[in-house]
């Protein structure tokens, strides 16, 4: 079965049957789930399995999504000053792409690190313009979106070069902020070299940290200094408990998402503009809608290519994803006078990736023309049948036509995200499934599903204790059994594998 194709549960012929005791419905939900429970004992268990389940099967405990927020140190600096280097020589391994050259990074990439049993998230940006005339400005866009984004930033400048204008306008920013700013001099690779750093005093951001990102001199020190102010919990990733649910609007620039946010507002609350990427900065708005209150927020429109955009829309980008991770459900929009594109499938699957509920929102629908509606149809069930179980609501952001239809879809997705299966329920579930539909031989073996539970909700992830490899195809398969039977519509579903070994007699 290619990674393509679907399970076809009649192509299983009779013969196939599943190894292990069949589905019989006269047994309760909680005897079934004992069994197949003590059917795990003949496998062998890792320390993390145990910590899922207690003896009699049922689940120990949802953990929470967004429990942990690692604190978020950034790395920022002109092109070539060995950025990509340091990240690398911080996380032991060779992760981010290093070149000779200005400008390989361009997108802006997080990375977990560790540094003396402290977790901390990586950022490793990017941006460059090749050009000289625009580089100026697109240092200084990625400076302030490092401040706005992470609790410590280490500015690494090129001790070789010593302090540039470049440098000079980065700080000016760093000087405003109240976050801890560690000074990098990198490209020091021996005790010779170490005067030079004292140039760098002039830039007044303290004593500069002299570093060999390529051979790992003093980066020990850094991180013991880094490692002393990084807080507990990281102030911008901290999920926010309580109040409204957030709603971010996504969608590729000019489709109407600062319109649906005035509209939704009853006032003009952001820029609207015909210019496509008006919308710099997230805007966060408490709008109510047929009696209820939602917190949105209005995202700068996504181009077509990150690594080609220009300045301000890069960041704008970066801004939207920052946004999406605080987001709980995303209302993408689409133009519906503009046949799909390849940017708004790009959107979808960015909140597939975050693990978002979703909603598609198809947006100028009063100025739809029944030609352009038949092409119309016909895209969505082609381009979006993956995200078929999001809910569709057909509104005009300019008139306010169906806005209110936004609700009642908004909470079927979030109560999907929220949802939770007992562990007896979806193993009385997994049971009848693999008794009907076993999954099928391959290479004369067939893989057995022993035991299944529900390990967190937002978004609803499953983990299948499995004798082999589930082929995508039937996984996909459960994956639809499993919104047949509980709906899950607007919400994605993850399905996770642990493959376990029978104990070896001894």
């Amino acid at each position: 079965m290619s990674e393509e194709q679907d399970f076809d549960a009649s192509a299983v012929g009779d013969d196939e049957v599943i190894a292990g005791e069949g589905f019989d419905p006269g047994v309760s939900d909680a005897e079934r789930l004992r069994a197949m429970r003590s059917s795990l004992d003949a496998f062998e268990l890792e320390g993390d399995d145990l910590e899922l389940l207690g003896e009699q099967g049922e689940f120990l405990g949802f953990t929470e999504p967004e429990a942990e927020a690692l604190p978020v140190v950034a790395i920022v600096g002109r092109p070539n000053v060995g950025k990509s280097a340091l990240v690398n020589r911080i996380l032991g391994r060779r992760e981010a792409v290093v070149e000779d050259v200005p400008g390989v990074t361009r997108d802006r990439v997080s990375y977990s690190a560790e540094w003396t049993g402290k977790r901390f998230t990586l950022v490793d940006t990017g941006g460059w313009e090749p050009d000289a005339r625009g580089i100026d400005a697109s240092v200084a866009a990625q400076a302030e979106v490092a401040i706005e984004l992470c609790d410590v930033v280490l500015f690494v400048v090129d001790s070789r070069v010593g302090p540039t204008a470049t440098d000079e306008r980065v700080v000016q920013l760093l000087r405003r902020t109240k976050k801890p700013v560690f000074l990098v001099a990198n490209k020091v690779d021996d005790a010779v070299q170490e005067p030079e750093v004292a140039s760098l005093w002039s830039l007044g951001l303290g004593e500069p940290y002299p570093v060999s990102a390529l051979h790992g001199r003093g980066v020990a020190d850094l991180l013991d200094a880094v490692r002393a102010v990084l807080p507990e919990e990281s102030a911008v990733a901290k999920p926010q408990l309580g109040g409204p649910r957030r709603v971010a609007i996504l969608g590729r620039p000019n489709v109407g998402k600062s319109s649906l946010l005035n509209k939704a507002a009853g006032e003009e609350r952001v820029v609207v503009n015909n210019l496509a990427g008006t919308t710099r900065d997230p805007v966060d708005e408490q709008v109510e809608i047929a009696g209820r209150v939602w917190t949105f927020v209005d995202t700068a429109g996504i181009r077509r290519r990150v690594h080609l955009q220009q300045g301000a829309d890069f960041y704008a980008s970066l801004r939207t994803a920052a946004a999406l991770e605080k987001a709980e459900v995303a209302v993408v929009l689409f133009d519906v006078t503009q046949p799909i594109s390849d940017q708004d499938l790009r959107i979808v699957d960015l909140v597939l990736e975050s693990g978002r509920a979703l909603v598609l929102g198809f947006n100028k629908w009063d100025l739809l023309d029944d030609d352009r509606r038949r092409y119309l149809e016909r895209e969505i069930e082609q381009d979006l049948a993956h995200v078929a179980w999001a809910p569709r609501v057909n509104i005009s952001a300019r008139t306010g036509r169906h806005l209110e239809k936004l609700v009642p879809a908004l909470e079927t997705a979030l109560d999907a995200w929220d949802t939770r299966i007992p562990t007896a329920k979806f193993n009385a579930f997994i049971a009848e499934l693999v008794q009907e539909n076993p999954h099928p031989l391959r290479g004369g073996k067939q893989p057995r599903i022993l035991f299944g539970t529900q390990v967190q909700n937002r978004p609803p992830t499953f983990v299948l204790f499995t004798t082999g490899f589930l082929d995508p195809g039937y996984r996909r398969f459960i994956q639809r059994r499993l919104r047949e039977r509980y709906g899950f519509e607007g919400s994605p579903i993850v399905l996770n594998m642990r493959i376990r070994e029978k104990r070896v007699r001894r």
